[in-house]
């Protein structure tokens, strides 16, 4: 039973790592595994909701952020939050549909959470943008 599940919870777990701020990548264990021969319609699925889970556990710490501005440990200075929140005020709500988008994605849903931007609108866009990523991705694999 656990060969079968493992396949699927080093995706789940890869896609969840890759949204937060940590470094890492899921595009090379969704293909491997597509190669191999696991439904396709299933590890999109897992990928997409993974993935827009570790981008709100962004957003979730981002809501958090502001409450401890006043600590010495405090890793980010009033200038930079007000950079990075003028930034995404600029281009809206809009802007999380690309949270997929390396170096740029991950920050952007802590923004969004220190910017308060409400659930429902955070998962729809952001999962809707990922999604689209996880698709894209996979139509352009050769069929196996």
């Amino acid at each position: 039973m656990a060969d079968l599940i493992w396949p699927y919870l080093s995706l789940a777990f890869s896609a969840f790592i890759s949204a937060t701020l940590l470094p890492f990548g899921s595009e090379l264990v969704l293909i491997g595994l597509i190669k191999q021969g696991y439904p396709t319609l299933l590890l999109w699925s897992i990928a997409t909701v993974f993935n827009t889970s570790g981008s709100l556990l962004n957003w979730y710490l981002g809501r958090q952020l502001l409450r401890f501005q006043h600590k010495s440990w405090f890793m980010f200075n009033a200038g930079q939050i007000n950079r990075a929140s003028n930034q995404f005020q600029r281009w809206g709500l809009v802007s999380l549909l690309f949270a997929w988008l390396p170096v740029i994605g991950d920050p952007l849903t802590l923004v969004a959470g220190i910017l308060r931007v409400p659930f429902v609108w955070f998962v729809l866009l952001v999962g809707f943008g990922k999604a689209l990523r996880y698709g894209v991705l996979i139509s352009m694999l050769p069929a196996v």
